[in-house]
């Protein structure tokens, strides 16, 4: 397949930020997710990928580094699932000058059964960790994980990573049932993250 010709979008802009589409992959089927209720779109940008993007691919859509306030890993899968493709596009990113965040469930160590966040830290200025639910229960319900043992996973992800990148924010989305928002923010504040507060069905 001549992925050159497809009609993917790999790139797209959102305010002064270039976001960067890696993977469908995901490792949870959150079910407030617009994937999962017939939409891979956010604002005009359809975002279903038909592969997953190699480093080759992505590079040439950086453009100028100097234009965007920041360069954030996001589409509608898990960034840190196409690692080599994240690694090398960021390192390119930050050795031109960039800034770099990364959007994340915090199960990228669940799934690759090892510490990331040093391989991060080389090259990621700032992580948005999903959260969105205070008890093991409502994270089952609501974020429906792949992996046995990623609510404890995300948890630790989020003890973890400060130790490692210094701008590390936690969101939650009020609106799911069920979910304690002041709750979640305990849970985020003492892992020493900073804690943002969504509102269901407002994507980008």
């Amino acid at each position: 397949m001549n992925h050159e010709a497809s009609p993917c979008t790999l790139v797209y802009d959102i305010r002064n930020s270039r976001y960067l589409n890696i993977t469908g992959r995901c490792t949870l089927r959150c079910q407030f997710c617009p994937k999962h209720n017939g939409s891979k779109q956010v604002h005009q940008y359809q975002l279903a990928l038909d592969h997953q993007p190699k480093s080759n691919e992505i590079l040439p859509l950086l453009g100028d580094v100097q234009q965007f306030d920041e360069y954030v890993f996001c589409g509608y899968g898990e960034p840190t699932l196409n690692l080599p493709t994240l690694l090398t596009v960021a390192h390119e990113i930050k050795r031109q000058g960039g800034r770099v965040r990364v959007n994340t469930d915090g199960l990228g160590n669940l799934f690759h059964r090892r510490n990331i966040l040093p391989e991060l830290a080389n090259c990621v200025d700032a992580l948005s960790v999903s959260l969105n639910a205070n008890t093991p229960q409502l994270y089952q319900s609501h974020c429906q994980p792949r992996l046995r043992g990623a609510w404890e996973a995300v948890n630790q992800f989020i003890i973890d990573a400060p130790r490692y990148i210094a701008d590390v924010q936690v969101s939650a989305i009020d609106g799911l049932e069920g979910v304690d928002i002041r709750a979640c923010q305990q849970l985020v504040e003492q892992a020493g993250c900073k804690f943002k507060h969504r509102q269901l069905d407002v994507v980008g």
